[in-house]
């Protein structure tokens, strides 16, 4: 029987002019989903300016369920507030289909609508 060792999970930030850049890499799963959420809020109050933009890089992103779904909505919902943009670069097929399945691609893409609460 092979056992198949999970991905370590990996986070890397950049900061350019007006944009935060996250790499994820790994699985982003139950494990996994609150320390990227932490990560990126905790980046997202550190000091201004706020970025315009938030981009997450999944190029090397091995795995992702339900909890991790969750975590990139609540990320979403924490860049919008800030009126900031999201934007899920270098997607993976899984990651697609999840997206897809979920219909929430779109949702997660949007420019922002304003602060909410």
């Amino acid at each position: 029987m092979t056992h198949l060792t999970p991905s370590e999970f990996t986070l890397t930030f950049r900061r350019e002019p007006g944009t935060l850049i996250v790499m994820i890499g790994g699985e982003l799963d139950h494990d996994t989903s609150d320390d990227l959420l932490d990560e990126v809020s905790q980046e997202l109050r550190a000091a201004p300016p706020t970025p315009r933009d938030v981009r997450l890089d999944f190029r090397e992103l091995a795995h992702i369920d339900s909890s991790g779904l969750t975590a990139l909505l609540m990320i979403h919902r924490r860049t919008n507030a800030l009126g900031a943009t999201l934007h899920l670069d270098n997607r993976p097929p899984h990651l697609d289909r999840m997206l897809q399945l979920t219909n929430v691609l779109d949702h997660l893409t949007a420019p922002p609508t304003g602060t909410e609460k």
